[in-house]
């Protein structure tokens, strides 16, 4: 299959190179003096980045009209062809050959610029792949990287979700198999040894929350003996693996009956006891401000709050919200994991909204870890945007707020 031909040279102001010749695998629109496109250019095309003196840097893939103008694919002289993604693929395969843990056959194959490949995703469930393209540059090259996928992993079917930011088409529709047969309805896959029904067409994201895998297995020993609120739970992962650990109880919330009913179904593909789960059909905010009894584990992992700069202190306000509301619900004692997936609400704000929850309400809190994606989720050092997903685990130790007095209103996090 031959490469795909350049459609595009990228010249960059004077000194603006610096952080190209670093690796860093954006161009944005400030840097670059002028571009110029051959006839028939079109979005998502190959373009070379070159300097102000006509110095060759980088291949990316370049889209004119976006602030984001070019995603660097090559750093090094070369094609983009068939080889070089079968090579990149490669690397990727063999990086989580050594990582995945034992008795699990559901991970991310292919995370964007972590693994050299800016705007696709591939996760693997068991014999199938789950693909989505953000940018509509690998909507073009798609013709290449999915040979690539077909003769190195040699799955039985590929489903693709395309139509992320960029790719020229509404996000979350439904799945379509690119090649080979339809994963079936009851596709199980396995995490640590336990046991989850996936819908891989129709699932959010690819299927699963993979990037949560680590976070699930070093939380559950903590849940033994507790009662613990899973807010948000989709497919109730955090609550099996809870339950596996022997959480005296799980209440799984969600406004999905949907994904309530595949949180239900999980918890019984695990042999767990039926009157050790509740489920609830409810918004998590407004089931906090109901709820009485506490619980002595909280996991908060919600959808992402801010999915642009311009939503972000939007979000901090959420974020608050939930986390103060959650932290009035705690048992003393108690243990919040609590997450954020929002890239644009990064580890350090994260934790500046958590204060001022905490101080809201009256609960001293030790902060005892901050967690992420896992290793099949690999960000690289010259490119920290790729680090999304931030976890904090809080314990509330002490008496809870109702015993203690009030020092008034804590700062306004913004």
């Amino acid at each position: 299959m031959a490469d795909r031909a350049i459609e595009f040279r990228v010249w960059l102001k004077a000194g603006r190179e610096r952080s190209v010749e670093r690796r860093h695998p954006w161009v944005y629109s400030g840097a670059i003096e002028r571009l110029e496109g051959r006839p028939g250019s079109r979005a998502g095309g190959l373009g070379e980045i070159v300097s102000a003196s006509g110095e060759w840097l980088a291949t990316a893939i370049v889209d004119p009209q976006a602030s984001l103008v070019g995603r660097i694919l090559r750093f090094e002289p070369g094609p983009v062809d068939a080889a070089w993604f079968s090579e990149t693929l490669a690397r990727a395969v063999a990086l989580r050959g050594e990582i995945i843990p034992p008795g699990t056959d559901a991970y991310r194959l292919i995370h964007a610029e972590g693994d050299g490949l800016p705007g696709l995703i591939v996760d693997r469930y068991g014999a199938y792949l789950g693909v989505q393209w953000l940018t509509a540059g690998m909507e073009r090259l798609k013709e290449l990287w999915l040979a690539a996928l077909v003769s190195r992993v040699r799955p039985r079917g590929i489903v693709v979700r395309g139509g992320g930011p960029g790719a020229g088409g509404p996000p979350g529709l439904p799945g379509e198999v690119a090649w080979g047969e339809a994963p079936p309805q009851d596709l199980v896959v396995h995490e640590c040894g336990l046991r989850f029904r996936i819908d891989l067409l129709r699932g959010q994201k690819t299927g699963f929350y993979l990037d949560q895998r680590e976070n699930r297995r070093r939380l559950a020993p903590l849940a033994r003996g507790r009662r613990m609120l899973n807010a948000f739970a989709y497919t109730n992962a955090f609550g099996v693996h809870a339950g596996r650990a022997g959480a005296r109880q799980v209440v799984a919330v969600e406004t999905s009956a949907r994904a309530l009913s595949l949180a239900e179904e999980n918890w019984r593909l695990n042999d767990l006891p039926a009157d050790r789960l509740e489920l609830v059909r409810e918004p998590v905010q407004r089931y906090l401000r109901r709820s009485e009894e506490p619980f002595e584990l909280i996991v908060l992992d919600p959808p992402a709050f801010a999915k642009a700069h311009g939503q972000r202190d939007r979000a901090a306000r959420a974020y608050k919200d939930l986390n103060l509301w959650a932290l009035r619900r705690l048992a003393p004692g108690g243990w919040l994991a609590t997450f954020s997936c929002s890239q644009h609400v990064d580890a350090s704000l994260f934790q500046k909204i958590l204060f001022g929850a905490s101080l809201d309400a009256r609960r001293p809190v030790q902060w005892l870890g901050r967690w992420g994606a896992g290793g099949d989720h690999p960000v690289h050092l010259d490119h920290p945007q790729g680090e999304y997903l931030t976890g904090y685990l809080l314990r509330a130790p002490g008496r809870g707020p109702e015993e203690m007095e009030s020092d008034g209103e804590g700062p306004v996090v913004p």
